[in-house]
Parts: structure tokens; sequence; C-alpha cells
């Protein structure tokens, strides 16, 4: 048996135990408030099990191990719904951002620890209003005010704000220079002064997603994370993370097993579904499509082992993910005829055909629009020229509203 797999059937154990207490069955019925306060019982359990951190530096409270630990346990911790997706946000893009671009480490170190712990929450302030896919047109801004700064301005789909202590945040502090020159990148306490969060309603039924305003918004210059003026370095650091570490192949949908079993327990003409040749192929173009995506992500892991940074290829694995689940809901759905209509806003994505069909609009969004995506797949690994950008090289305050 080699490491990995000892390593595998371990964590696989642990997580067993952890099942009648913290899993899908211990959670349902649960106000979203007592689902949290479960979650961090949870998230504190395994920080001292050892499966918190797993492949984060040991001097910031993490195991030291390396990403192929983290993605063997994390796909054993998927197959029993949990409510880690409260800290997914935080430990997945700002906490590995502070640890690389905080400066006071110890200050940094304690914001670990307590994430770790499931005691504090962070979110990442990208979007706005006039510039979600475009992060460079960003019109959130940050002025000098004394030692410090003064931010104004609105962002929106801050997943977990409402819930969140901190934030990494992107602003613009000079508006004379062209648009991805004049961004600067800073941390932000969420209880401060003058912001205010207010929670979006999905179609899907649920409100994780938030409206975030900033009036007058006081911070010291030691919460600034890059050099003034090189913040879309770090966003971009950011959201290369973001492309690796959010990322599913079952596109946050239902696991394609699921789908194997409705086939089986569904009749097509009179036999189950799963004797339907078109259905087979469906499964199969399916299973090949999501290896597929496993194994770039497999190969994106490596590298980061290997101390290399992994490309652009990330951008595949959503665009290609959320669309097939998409699809394959759909079909789900159409299956199981007028059954495929009842819906339940508290069922879960991974589980339920019709939650994950409703919700999957949403996915092609976050983190990247599709076109975003096909942008960067055309120009960073096929090599294709880039789109023609009338607003390049122009001072921000010059380019039309």
């Amino acid at each position: 048996m080699s490491d990995l797999d000892a390593y595998r059937s371990k964590a696989a154990a642990w997580l067993e135990s952890m099942v009648p207490t913290y899993g899908k069955a211990a959670r349902k019925g649960l106000s979203e408030a007592d689902d949290l306060a479960l979650a961090r019982k949870y998230q504190k359990a395994k920080f001292d099990a050892g499966y918190a951190g797993i492949n984060w530096p040991t001097e910031f409270g993490g195991q030291g191990k390396g990403h192929l630990e983290k993605v063997t346990f994390d796909t054993e911790e998927m197959k029993h719904g949990f409510p880690s997706f409260y800290f997914g946000i935080s430990l997945g893009m700002p906490i590995p951002v502070l640890m690389q671009f905080g400066e006071d480490k110890a200050w940094v170190k304690e914001r670990v620890l307590k994430a770790l712990q499931g005691e504090e929450i962070w979110c990442q302030l990208f979007s706005e209003p006039a510039g979600g896919s475009d992060l460079a047109g960003l019109r959130t801004k940050a002025e000098p005010d004394g030692n410090g700064w003064k931010i104004n301005g609105q962002k929106v789909w801050t997943s977990w704000a409402h819930y969140s202590d901190y934030g990494v945040i992107v602003v613009r502090t000079d508006p004379n220079v062209p648009k991805h020159k004049g961004l600067t990148y800073f941390w932000v306490d969420m209880k401060a002064p003058g912001v205010t969060v207010r929670p979006i309603k999905l179609v899907g039924g649920d409100s994780h997603v938030n409206e975030v305003f900033f009036d007058d918004v006081k911070i010291g210059d030691d919460h600034r994370m890059s050099p003034v003026g090189g913040g879309f370095a770090v966003a971009i650091a950011t959201l290369m993370i973001e492309r690796y570490v959010a990322t599913d192949s079952a596109g946050f949908g239902p696991h394609l097993d699921l789908f194997v079993e409705l086939a089986k327990d569904t009749e097509l003409n009179g036999k189950p579904a799963i004797e339907d040749g078109r259905i087979r192929q469906q499964i199969a173009r399916n299973y090949a499509m999501r290896s597929g995506l496993q194994s770039i992500t497999a190969r994106a892991m490596a590298m980061m082992q290997a101390g290399m940074t992994p490309g652009p290829e990330g951008s595949l694995n959503k665009l290609v993910a959320v669309r097939s689940r998409q699809k394959l809901s759909e079909l789900a759905i159409d299956l199981q005829g007028s059954d495929g209509f009842t819906y339940d806003d508290h069922a879960s994505q991974k589980e339920d055909w019709t939650s994950s069909w409703i919700n999957a609009p949403t996915g092609r969004i976050a983190g990247g629009s599709d076109e975003t995506l096909l942008n960067t797949i055309a120009e960073k690994i096929l090599g294709l020229p880039q789109d023609h950008r009338p607003d390049k090289g122009v001072p921000f305050n010059q380019i039309p509203a």
C-alpha cells in the first residue's frame, strides 16, 4: 500500500466517525445559523485531528503535506455532506493570499489559526456592479487619508460576506493611469464603521452572496498587501488559486454515480433507461470528460508540489465542468418527467438534479464567466491573438463610462 493510499484510508475512517455528528442526516432541518454553528465545531474537529491546512506550511499551523494529500482528503470528505462550504472561500483564496502577501507575520499567523479552526471567516471583495468579468474596470476607490486610506464604493456577489470577519479587497487608488495600473490590494475589517452588507436572494432560494457598500471606511496603510498601484498582480495570483482550489469535475453538481442510479431506477420506453444507447452514451461522455478534468487538476497539483506555478488550464476545468453539469442535470430532470418539477430550495446542489440545474447559471458566472474563460483559453492556451481592447493604455478616468 502506498503512502497516499494509507493516508486515504486513515482519512476515510476518521471522516466516517464524524458522520453521525456532522454529516448530511445530522444537518437536516437546521436553520442556517445552527448549521454554521455546527460547521464551526466540525472545522475545529478537523483542525484538532490534523485535517485542516493539510498542504499549508507548519509555521502557519498547517500540516506541511502535499497537494495530493489535500485533494485525497477533499475527495473523501465530499461523500458525506459535511458543512465545510462556509469556509471554502475563506480557506481557499483570502487566507493563502494573506500568508503570501501579508506583512505582519505574527498578526497573519493569528488570523490563519483562527480561520483554520473555524473561528473567523474571510471573504473576497472583487466583483462590482460595473466590473464583474472585467476586474480591472472596478470603480471602488481608496484615497489617501492621514497615514492611511479611505474607501468608498460598492462590491457585489461577495460570498459569505454576511458572516465574514475580514475580507481582501482590490480598489482603485489612481484613476489617472491605465486601468490595470491604478489598483491596490488591501485587507479590510468587515465590522468597521461604514461597511454595510446586504444579502441577495438567489433564484435557488439561498442568500449566500451579498452586496457590500463602503462609505468612508478608514484603514491603515498596514492593511495594504501590494505595492500602491500593484494590486492587479496580487488579484491575478488570487484568481489563479481560485481556478484550481475551487475545482470539481462535477461542476459542484451531483456525482455521476447518482445519474447512473437514476437511469437504473427510471423507465424509458418500457425498459430501464440505463439500457438506452443514448443514455449510455451520455454517461460515457461525462465519465471521459470528468476524468480528463481530474487529470488536468492532478497535473496542476503536481506542478505546485514541485514549486512550479500551474498554467491557465484551470480555466478549462471551470468552463467545461459547470456547462456539462447543467446539461446532465437537464437530462436527469427530463428522465424523471413530471417528478422532475418538484423543487426543494433546501436540497443540496450535489444531490438533487433540479436544485443543481436551477443553480448552475450562478456557477457559470461566479469565478469568471464563460466568456472570460473562453478568452483566457483562446489567448493563453491556444495562442490566438488578443481581442481588440479600445481601453488599452488609456487612463482610467478617460474611458467612457
